[in-house]
């Protein structure tokens, strides 16, 4: 039986006077999450030239990346403008379960991305018929039973754990970590089968991704001209780029959550807010800067709004 159904949700410890002025960076993060991505999803769907697999695969990302910030904003900026100090275990098992679900949804859209780039760079002849609109589609709604249906589980069992432990969380967010840190129940269940998860996901994935492009190395190497050779590895600057900003986030709030509790708090509440925001944030203006017709059609888009 559940001692207390609610946890306080952490902020910025000592800087609570400050929360109003702290809010203002934050909303405008926000804001530019979802314009950001918002755009990128108009510029590909209006743009008939953009209306191929690569431009589908980052409608997949843009997409992710706006249900993530959509999935935390309530709370993050809750707090700042003081409207909520503390959150429901319902409600943080349903964030909880989005947040680790798209996260696990961006990984499998970055792995196709990878493999996107295999297949343009090691076998361009046949590109346009492995990768046809239906194929495209099926591979869509796999990342979504992939990223949706192997979570609940371990989710639902939060609904069923004692939590005895102080109920503080270590981020202005929900997560699964976090909440079975405050449980006294027998959670075995859930750190093997979290593991399971992590492994089956983030880590195949990444190492898939590396695999990618050892071979798209392999064949780029291959390649006689030194013009050729550097063409087809600028089409990948801006994918390694979207994974170097994915995974580097989520490392470091694995090791502080796995290594750092007697860190400072500051630490904590950091490394959450980056593994959130930056993604979101980081990816709209990667691919607008690095991919060419993006950046375009954007430029367009504003000289029209400025007429």
């Amino acid at each position: 039986m559940l001692l207390c159904s609610r946890f306080a949700l952490t902020g910025f410890p000592g800087l609570e006077v400050d929360y109003l002025w702290l809010s203002i960076p934050f909303a405008s993060i926000y804001a530019m999450v979802f314009l950001g991505n918002c755009m990128v999803l108009h510029v590909i769907r209006t743009e008939p030239s953009l209306h191929q697999p690569m431009f589908y695969f980052l409608a997949m990302l843009a997409l992710t990346d706006l249900c993530v910030g959509l999935s935390t904003v309530h709370t993050v900026l809750g707090i700042l403008w003081g409207i909520i100090q503390e959150i429901s275990l319902d409600s943080c098992i349903a964030q909880s379960y989005f947040i680790h679900g798209l996260s696990f949804m961006e990984s499998s859209v970055l792995l196709t991305m990878a493999f996107d780039r295999y297949i343009a760079i090691c076998n361009p002849l046949r590109y346009s018929s492995i990768l046809t609109n239906d194929k495209i589609m099926k591979i869509g709604v796999a990342i979504l039973c992939r990223s949706s249906m192997l979570i609940p589980p371990v989710i639902i069992r939060l609904k069923f754990l004692n939590y005895c432990h102080p109920h503080i969380l270590s981020h202005s967010f929900c997560l699964h970590q976090d909440l079975i840190r405050m449980a006294c129940s027998d959670i075995r269940f859930n750190s093997i089968y979290g593991l399971a998860l992590v492994i089956s996901n983030l880590l195949l994935d990444a190492v898939l991704i590396i695999i990618s492009y050892i071979m798209i190395l392999h064949a780029v190497l291959a390649i006689a001209s030194r013009e050729e050779r550097i063409k087809s590895l600028q089409t990948c600057v801006s994918h390694i780029c979207a994974v170097l900003v994915f995974y580097i986030p989520i490392i470091g709030l694995t090791m502080v959550h796995r290594f750092g509790r007697h860190l400072s708090p500051w630490v904590h509440v950091l490394m959450g807010n980056v593994y959130i925001l930056f993604p979101p944030l980081m990816n709209p203006i990667i691919y607008s800067i690095k991919t060419q017709q993006i950046r375009r059609r954007v430029f367009k888009c504003r000289k029209n709004l400025l007429m």
